[in-house]
């Protein structure tokens, strides 16, 4: 058995880590690294055995504007064992190790687990801390005068391209901001089916539809106020939900709730500088999940 790391780039070993992904979760990483989306910031530790990888933890260097504040993080990721190896410890000694290398160098480490998997969690010293969510309210919705988002694959290369300079270099609209986003949000807005784009302020919108409206993310080079983006959008049911947290000066818009990741997770925490995520009202912003 033999501990690999930091491959990415390596075709032999990536293949090896799709092959594991995608019977796991379903995705693989291919059009990410070939589509020169990967960075560097996410770094798999894998177990491989006979030729193939049989258990996987992954460390995202996450670096944050918390409130003025950058804040360097590590969020684990693809914690993931092969059925046939699985109950041996593998995914908890790859944990330790991923921990040990990073744990004196960063503000916090943290993570999102399956519910099946809390017992793990709590056993390998991580603790649950909830976040906050964010919804529009209905009466600053379909406000706007002006251009309406127009999906960008109704457009030319041009501002698509456009979108990937602002992806690396955009106003920060959020009090909880990632500074590194390029990679992770590129993982999932690469096909630009979600993006959008509004003429008149120069400024995309990622609006994710799937489980009610989410304003995910907003790019723009110069200010622009909240306010006017939620203006341009009418959900169907009245509601937006935020994907990120507001800036302090835009809370006015907002209602919000206590999260503790539903159905769909937890949030575990090492380190007491993540405190501040419970304790200030924030959330990690949707596209910055590993």
């Amino acid at each position: 058995m033999e501990l690999i790391s930091n491959y990415m780039t390596d075709d032999i070993s990536r293949k090896m880590l799709n092959e594991l992904t995608y019977k796991t979760f379903g995705f693989g990483f291919d059009d990410w690294v070939e589509g020169g989306y990967f960075e560097g910031d996410y770094i798999p530790y894998s177990l491989v055995e006979d030729g193939r990888m049989i258990s996987n933890v992954s460390a995202n260097k996450m670096h944050f504007l918390q409130r003025g504040v950058e804040k360097n993080y590590i969020q684990l990721g693809t914690v993931m064992t092969d059925e046939l190896y699985r109950k041996q410890g593998l995914a908890r000694k790859l944990m330790e190790h991923v921990i040990s290398t990073y744990e004196n160098e960063c503000d916090g480490i943290y993570l999102f687990g399956n519910l099946s998997a809390v017992d793990f969690y709590l056993k390998n010293g991580f603790r649950i801390i909830n976040q906050y969510r964010y919804f529009v309210k209905e009466e600053y919705l379909n406000k706007t005068e002006g251009s309406r988002f127009v999906s960008v694959n109704e457009m030319g290369e041009d501002i698509k391209n456009k979108y990937l300079q602002l992806v690396r270099d955009s106003y920060y609209i959020s009090s909880f901001e990632q500074i590194n986003k390029y990679g992770l949000q590129m993982f999932y807005t690469a096909g630009f089916d979600t993006v959008y784009y509004a003429e008149d302020t120069d400024c995309f919108a990622v609006i994710d539809d799937d489980d009610g409206m989410a304003l995910q993310s907003v790019l723009c080079k110069e200010k622009i106020s909240l306010a006017d983006v939620v203006g341009r959008l009418a959900p169907e049911n009245g509601q937006l939900r935020l994907g990120f947290t507001p800036l302090d000066e835009d809370l006015y818009l907002c209602t919000s709730e206590l999260y503790d990741g539903a159905d769909d997770y937890r949030l575990f925490y090492r380190g007491a500088e993540l405190e501040a995520i419970e304790r200030d009202k924030l959330y990690f912003p949707d596209l910055s999940h590993a």
